[in-house]
């Protein structure tokens, strides 16, 4: 559903200039909407290993010479008394301080800087900044050790475990706001938030500028996506020197970086909530500012006191797969404020969904209609024989005929095409033992959809729809924002506080009607499910649909094995794997999946989700041995490690399944092959193991013969080491599950 669509958005914003509407463009202040919409020349990726080499090596030399492409920032030092607190381990220490009255932080790792001294504070409409003439009023440390259990996710249980700094300020004039600034050092990294409590002379406010500095010690290796763009979060990610970022080229958060030393980093956001997405602009000397999404007036945050914002976090691991084993943006996040959310539950589906990305079938009525009550009757019998718990149905509603990427407000979320009997399908899913996941597309018309879900989400509960995929495509800049009179008085942006709020009241009216909420075209994941248990998944960056029409052949082999470090660090993602037919002449000749089919198996251990899809045609599912993978595959964990982990390269991942004894592994590459030894130490010991191994077979590429693949079955224990051969751009996917005595008599034991 993705497609570039900026006719229809231009042409509405010369009408609404020309009826002489209020100004909506852009601040100065703003970055300038760039358009992306041409696809890159080839879909070739750039070798990430010779790249890597690269980079490092100019990392090194750099420091071998004593200097750097771009100089850190060296004149601030903060002084000999300021605050500091360190992680339960001690090796992270974070220190505050005032220079000259103004607020600054610094972030060391075992004496080694990582973030040299940075400003802090806020700029107000029609007030003065906060970010100067400052005292310390007071100060508090504490230390807080809990280990809580989520109710599903990556794994079972998760430790809480900081020493927290507070730290109370306030101006030194005669009428003196006061600030609060919280920080709390972990072992895997920091976090901090300002807090604006209530008082006599800050009440409403309007923030122009978040001062919020990250002054980086060396000119690290970055992945990143560009941000204020068309197309959202959905660009492939670029890695870069931090140095080679310009000044205007503003990026999203997950921001990941890696030292010359090895060490890995990453800045990002917890808790956000009734607040702008804050993304990164690079301001020279290695230094990044928070750069918040703004209204269309220029405001960044409209609000009063007591205020918290989100939380600014820096992770920081000693290599790469520590950073996707760290849980410290969920643990700055509330607990779940839902109650008993026995009603949420992870699952697997399958859909009436890759048939319109092929263009077989189409979301609007017609002769091709994929929606229809006979074709959803059919995936619901598919599910029930095969043990899926739903079946996802787009284009069932009102709305979809014509563009409807411009007529998001003619969408009806209540009534079904006359093609599909909503009601009938819903007994007979019940009957059958198996849930209909609804479909809301918006088009991003939130005024459209927010008067229309209450009657939507009681409908839905009353018929047992208890899951719903929810879609917000549009583009840049425009999402049409309303006054209580229905006047048009602002173009936002996807990520500013309008939707912030929009994605929010979503979530919390949804888990009143026990619906749990899978968002495409979301708000980045920061945490929030840990509070909100129902928001179980969320698009956010390219997914599979990519293979299906991008112009540029799709997805490279390398987009995969960059995820789990940049975006999936933020939260699950519905990346929608699983297809089996990897490629189709018949509709898109262009187009491929440029994986091997192993290595589209092991998707579903690499790539997080509580929602899993099993994406492809169900007729590409009967007869093929590959799909027993999937059926055996859980969706909820127990346990999570990383065994290989190098940025868009190759990354091996096991889990445990939730209150269970199988594991499962998957293991990708990049267009490169690669061999790896993966040490079983994370079975039972002493306990004898059946590894079902899915693996590349003879000749596999992902260009230009992805389909070989060999199946195999072996006896292994927690002393075995197993040896991984991944294809050009393949991969290997393995259940683990202990031994029958009669399969320990039959099958052969593993050799290398």
């Amino acid at each position: 559903m993705k497609k570039y669509r900026l006719r229809s958005l231009i042409i509405f914003l010369l009408f609404f200039a020309a009826c002489g509407q209020p100004n909506i463009s852009a601040p100065t202040t703003q970055p300038e909407l760039t358009s992306t919409s041409s696809p890159p020349p080839s879909i070739e990726p750039t070798p990430t290993l010779s790249r890597f080499q690269q980079v490092l090596g100019t990392q090194q030399a750099a420091q071998q010479s004593g200097t750097s492409p771009t100089s850190p920032r060296t004149t601030i030092s903060l002084p000999d008394d300021s605050l500091r607190v360190t992680s339960p381990d001690g090796r992270i220490e974070v220190r505050f301080g005032l220079v000259d009255g103004a607020p600054y932080y610094a972030v060391n790792r075992e004496a080694v800087s990582v973030i040299l001294p940075s400003k802090m504070g806020f700029a107000f409409q029609n007030d003065a900044p906060l970010d100067a003439g400052l005292t310390i009023v007071a100060s508090e440390q504490t230390t807080f050790d809990e280990t809580w259990t989520q109710p599903w996710g990556e794994v079972k249980e998760i430790r809480d475990h900081h020493n927290e700094l507070r730290v109370q300020l306030s101006e030194t004039g005669a009428q003196p706001r006061e600030m609060v600034i919280v920080f709390r050092a972990f072992d895997d990294g920091v976090g901090f938030r300002y807090e604006l409590p209530e008082q006599p002379h800050l009440g409403e406010f309007q923030i122009m500028d978040e001062r919020t500095e990250f002054a980086m010690s060396g000119d690290h290796q970055t992945w990143s996506i560009p941000a204020f763009q068309e197309n959202r979060y959905e660009y492939l990610y670029r890695n870069k020197l931090l140095s080679s970022l310009g000044r205007g080229e503003y990026v999203h958060t997950p921001f990941t970086m890696q030292t010359a030393e090895g060490i890995h980093l990453s800045i990002h956001e917890a808790a956000l909530i009734n607040y702008s997405a804050m993304t990164l602009k690079p301001e020279g000397n290695l230094i990044l500012k928070a750069s918040l999404v703004p209204w269309s007036d220029g405001v960044l945050v409209k609000g009063q006191t007591p205020l918290k914002t989100p939380w600014r976090t820096i992770q920081i691991a000693e290599n790469a797969g520590d950073l996707i084993t760290s849980y410290m943006i969920l643990n700055l996040n509330e607990p779940n404020v839902l109650g008993d959310v026995s009603w949420v539950k992870p699952a697997k589906y399958i859909g009436i969904w890759w048939g319109m990305h092929l263009n077989k079938w189409t979301w609007g009525s017609g002769p091709n209609h994929g929606a229809t009550t006979e074709n959803t009757k059919a995936y619901l019998d598919f599910a029930a024989k095969y043990g899926f718990s739903g079946v996802l149905v787009e284009g069932w509603n009102l709305g979809w005929d014509g563009d409807w990427t411009a007529n998001g407000d003619k969408f009806d979320f209540t009534t079904p095409y006359p093609d599909y009997d909503l009601e009938e399908l819903a007994a007979y899913a019940k009957s059958l033992g198996v849930k209909i996941i609804g479909h809301n597309e918006t088009a991003a018309a939130i005024a459209n959809y927010e008067s229309q879900m209450e009657e939507a989400f009681a409908l839905y509960q009353s018929l047992g729809i208890d899951t719903l995929k929810t879609g917000y495509v549009g583009w840049g800049q425009g999402v049409k924002r309303f006054d209580e009179h229905g006047n048009l008085v602002g173009m936002e942006w996807h990520h500013g506080q309008y939707m912030v709020e929009h994605y929010q009241k979503v979530i919390e009216t949804a888990a009143r009607y026990h619906i749990m909420i899978n968002a495409h075209e979301p708000i980045k994941d920061t945490g929030l499910r840990r509070t909100y248990p129902n928001f179980l998944t969320r698009e956010g960056a390219r997914g599979q649909e990519y293979n299906a029409w991008d112009g540029a052949g799709g997805n490279p082999p390398d987009h995969v094995t960059i995820l789990p470090f940049t975006r999936l660090l933020s939260g699950p993602m519905d990346y929608t794997p699983g297809i089996l037919k990897l490629t189709f002449p018949e509709y898109r000749q262009n187009n491929q999946v440029n994986h091997t089919l192993a290595k589209e198996l092991a998707l579903y251990v690499v790539i997080y989700s509580p929602l899993q899809m099993a994406a492809d045609l169900i007729e590409n599912y009967e007869g093929n041995p590959a799909f027993q993978f999937i059926l055996d595959v859980p969706a909820d964990w127990e346990e999570t490690r990383v065994l290989h982990a190098q940025i868009g390269d190759f990354i091996t991942t096991v889990r445990r399944e939730r209150d269970g004894d199988e594991w499962f592994l998957g293991s990708i590459t990049d267009e490169d092959p690669h061999t790896l030894e993966a040490a079983l130490d994370f079975l039972s010991p002493g306990v004898t193991y059946v590894a079902q191994i899915y693996s590349d077979g003879a000749g596999a590429d992902w260009k230009t013969n992805p389909y070989p693949l060999d199946i195999n079955q072996y006896l292994v224990d927690s002393s075995t080491k197993l040896t991984l051969n991944l294809a050009p751009g393949g991969g290997q996917a393995i259940r683990f599950y202990p031994a029958s005595p009669e399969e320990i008599g039959s099958l052969p034991k593993y050799q290398p």
